[in-house]
């Protein structure tokens, strides 16, 4: 059984210019892993998460508790 390819998408509020990051949902359902990639360089790998874990990252950035 192969894992079908990630349908790469980025959210519709990026109207940043591209300073922001892809993501696959699409195997988290059949896989259970969500990839997130850096849309300026997505060929330098990506992160995998769980669900779980990206609905995390999600909440975490929708507060504005990210810090560099």
């Amino acid at each position: 059984m192969t894992t079908p390819s990630p349908r790469w998408f980025t959210s519709s509020y990026s109207s940043n210019g591209g300073n922001c990051v892809e993501v696959a949902t699409n195997l988290a359902a059949t896989h259970g892993i969500v990839p997130v990639r850096d849309s300026k360089d997505p060929l330098a790998g990506q992160l995998t998460l769980s669900p779980a874990a990206f609905a995390g990252l999600v909440a975490l950035a929708r507060r504005g508790c990210v810090q560099a």
